[in-house]
């Protein structure tokens, strides 16, 4: 008899779900985590993450208080005091982590999990069999292979920087790129922003990207296109750096955000036959099944949609299918999404670009304009919102926001996206007064630009 019925290699988002959703149905359940419990979300992505976007954001909530009469004063940031708030935060987050796997009676080991064979999990000096065993190692941040690489950090080292860069690069046009160019000038940090391409955030809807481009530009963040680096070396100011273009850029600290792989090298997966892509990324089916039977995948390991939210999706239909006889795919339709720039973007459903390669005909709802709090503010900040429209059963398939609170808007008119509902449902419906959400409900007449 095997040790565990399931045995989870990670203790991230996907690897927590699906144990504690195992074990609730009775499946002896074993985890192994060789760094902090939590993975990425919790220690290196979205909560220290979204610590920073509010500390940053008090700079220009400051500014504005003046035209509603207050008087701030002298401001100033402390770094070291963020980073020790946020350091404390993510180990009580830990620690309840690791109470809630305890308490649903999931045998956690802390070390580095391998496979051994297929039924088999050394981890450190111990040998652990289970009858099926689930990869959710994650992602990990990828790196280019360019001359002086060693003097540049990535997302997980900028959390914990000993102190604030006064000037910093920041390489890239993703997501993860964006959202640290706006938290470093949040914070009065000299950012200059090198992205490869035409445009920033690729497949976001492209009205989108360029007004999220312009607003971060407008906001101080030095956005440069189609220019990338192409070797650093130091300096005794810092890191020098030489662009595409031949210029030569000075900067405290380099920051590269080119993407993510997944974090499946040396566990052991290419010896027992599991598949994988040429990322790394483990080949599974509709349930997670990878090319060994036994074998599971949740997460980014997998690179499918690499978001929290979804590995806890996959999961918990992982364990529902094996362990509850209640067979569950995931559903990849309508995924809400936020990127937390400044000013923030929220979308779900399909871009403009998406909807014309996929229906006969689309309608198109977009406005733009200066959100009622800067018209005291003096900010010139612009507020875009955009709907996508099926023209031949009036359904609402994209949503798309530039503003603020745009991921929290978008949330729930995922809501709406999902049920499907008509572009005359949301003229029916009442508008709330004044907010920024009323707009997506009185945008009555199509774009015909």
């Amino acid at each position: 008899m095997s040790d565990f019925d399931l045995f989870v290699v990670g203790g991230g988002s996907g690897g927590v779900a699906c144990a504690r959703r195992a074990a609730s149905h009775g499946a002896r359940v074993g985890l192994v985590e060789e760094s902090r419990m939590g993975g990425t979300c919790v220690h290196r992505g979205c909560i220290p993450k979204k610590f920073l976007v509010y500390a940053s954001h008090f700079s220009h909530d400051f500014e504005d208080a003046a035209g509603y009469g207050w008087s701030v004063g002298d401001t100033r940031f402390d770094w070291l005091k963020m980073v020790e708030a946020k350091t404390k935060e993510l180990k009580r987050l830990e620690g309840i982590y690791r109470r809630l796997l305890n308490n649903s009676g999931v045998t956690v080991i802390d070390g580095r999990g391998s496979l051994v064979d297929t039924h088999t999990v050394s981890t450190d000096d111990e040998i652990h069999s289970a009858e099926s065993i689930l990869i959710a190692t994650g992602g990990w941040p990828a790196m280019p292979d360019i001359p002086g690489i060693e003097l540049a950090i990535t997302s997980n080292e900028a959390f914990d920087l000993p102190a604030l860069p006064e000037r910093i690069v920041i390489v890239g046009g993703g997501y993860i790129a964006c959202e640290f160019a706006c938290i470093f000038n949040g914070l009065g940090v000299e950012t200059l922003q090198l992205y490869r391409s035409d445009m920033i955030l690729r497949g976001f809807d492209m009205d989108i990207r360029e007004m999220a481009c312009e607003e971060m530009r407008n906001a101080g963040v030095d956005v440069r296109l189609n220019m990338n680096a192409v070797k650093l070396e130091e300096s005794s100011g810092g890191v020098v750096v030489t662009t595409t273009h031949g210029d030569v850029v000075e900067a405290d600290q380099v920051l590269f955000a080119i993407g993510r792989d997944p974090n499946t090298d040396g566990i052991g997966l290419e010896d027992i036959g599991v598949e994988r892509n040429h990322k790394g990324a483990v080949a599974v089916d509709s349930g997670s099944r990878s090319t060994v039977e036994n074998i599971y995948a949740v997460g980014d390991c997998t690179d499918r949609i690499n978001l929290t939210p979804v590995a806890i999706h996959e999961g918990r239909c992982l364990a529902e299918s094996l362990y509850n006889n209640n067979s569950q795919t995931p559903n990849y339709d309508d995924i809400a999404t936020a990127v937390f720039t400044q000013p923030e973007i929220g979308t779900v459903g399909m871009s403009e670009e998406e909807a014309r390669g996929h229906y006969d005909a689309v309608d198109i709802f977009k406005t733009r304009f200066r959100p009622l709090k800067h018209t005291l503010t003096g900010r010139d900040e612009k507020v875009f919102m955009k709907l996508v429209v099926d023209k031949a059963d009036d359904r609402v398939v994209g949503c798309h926001m530039v503003g603020d609170l745009a991921g929290e808007l978008v949330q729930l008119l995922s809501v709406a996206i999902k049920a499907g509902a008509t572009k005359a449902q949301f003229d029916e419906t009442v508008a709330v007064h004044p907010t920024l959400a009323e707009e997506f409900v009185t945008m009555y007449e199509p774009d015909v630009s």
